[in-house]
């Protein structure tokens, strides 16, 4: 049973499925996606282009030995019968107006498969019940098909990857608590800008065994050390959602990190990605390889050499680690989505009330909602 290894490629990379940078032709995404060359892990989502990353990850895995790669996927968007929502993308298959719980699992065995299909292989090394709604964190009938899943054969392991926004703290870990035994990764949003509130998810990862897979490692390019504030990002880029300024105040945070990167003969990214992977239990870290624009931007090819030669084993001491979460402290910095303080709305797909076994759950893990889940 093959693990994810400690550096990986998604078909979120390359501007083409998921708005950064620049997109690439078919050639270079081809080529991005290609395992090889010290990278061993590349991921997928179902939804992404509505099933065009799976089969641009399958053209990157021809002629590929099956035993030389891992493979992760990820389902849960219902492009098949749910209809796109503007912005907010295709409905969870999740949603009741699409179907009950007793059809959960025949849509998960279906999804799997035919994205399966698309990447041209018999079963993925881990597959990802991608950005769930509430139901999807607490629902026996979801994780059952799930499980159902890994028993035919269809995926080795078992995971879960929130978002698509930031937050979804308590949820997460009330996942881990009621199907750990099934749950064997889960993504996270983590970087050195951005340790909030990712890191409050790991005490609970590393007790249940569960390894953590995490993204956004590169601050939306910023550690790739070829964006500035200078660089045009395209219309509907996502990183324009950003606040105003954001480039600019990332970049004077990082100023203090860098001897400590200089000292370890690492780079920016590196540096960022040895952080994350120093954070027990986090064992994988997955950043955007963005192509930006403008002559001085850095091929795409290169950031992949670079995310290739990032060190497996640790290199920062404690009191680094300790320092540079001290540099990068964002805590409070956005409203986060899932259950947190200040929702009493109906349940939206990405956003619901705090309800009393969440906050008994956080208290179980020294979380104070109110202090610890919000918007300063």
């Amino acid at each position: 049973m093959a693990q994810p290894t400690h550096t990986a490629i998604g078909t979120w990379s390359g501007g083409r499925f998921m708005h950064f940078g620049e997109p690439l032709d078919d050639q270079r995404l081809v080529a991005l996606l290609r395992p090889g060359d010290d990278i061993r892990t590349v991921m997928t989502a179902d939804a992404y282009g509505a099933g065009e990353a799976d089969r641009m990850l399958g053209k990157a895995l021809e002629g590929v030995n099956r035993n030389d790669v891992v493979v992760v996927g990820a389902i849960g968007h219902d492009f098949y019968e749910g209809e796109r929502e503007g912005a907010k993308g295709y409905p969870r298959f999740t949603d009741p107006r699409l179907r009950g719980p007793d059809a959960y699992a025949r849509y998960l065995r279906m999804a799997t498969e035919r994205s399966l299909e698309r990447c041209g292989i018999d079963r993925f090394d881990l597959l990802l019940l991608h950005n769930p709604d509430r139901t999807g964190y607490t629902s026996d009938a979801v994780w059952d098909g799930m499980a159902a899943l890994r028993d035919a054969g269809l995926t080795d392991l078992l995971g879960v990857a929130p978002g698509p926004a930031n937050g979804f703290t308590l949820d997460v870990i009330d996942c881990i608590e009621r199907f750990g035994d099934r749950l064997d990764w889960a993504m996270v949003i983590l970087n050195p800008l951005e340790p909030w509130p990712g890191e409050l998810v790991l005490g609970a990862a590393a007790e249940h065994g569960v390894r953590l897979i995490t993204r956004v490692v590169d601050y939306g390019g910023l550690f790739w050390d070829d964006l500035t504030q200078a660089t045009e990002l395209r219309r509907f880029d996502h990183r324009s959602f950003r606040p105003q300024g954001w480039v600019e105040a990332g970049l004077l945070r990082m100023a203090p990190m860098r001897p400590i990167a200089e000292r370890h003969g690492l780079t920016m990214l590196q540096l960022a990605c040895a952080w994350n992977l120093a954070q027990s239990p986090v064992a994988c870290v997955a950043p955007t390889l963005i192509q930006e624009a403008g002559p001085d931007a850095m091929p795409v090819e290169a950031k992949r050499t670079e995310l290739a030669a990032v060190p497996g084993q640790p290199v920062l001491s404690p009191d680094e680690v300790a320092e540079i979460r001290a540099i990068g402290d964002n805590t409070g910095s956005m409203a986060l989505k899932g259950a947190a303080p200040g929702y009493d709305g109906p349940p939206a797909p990405d956003r619901w009330a705090l309800d009393e076994p969440l906050r008994e759950l956080a208290r179980r893990w020294a979380i104070e909602p109110e202090r610890d889940l919000v918007q300063i």
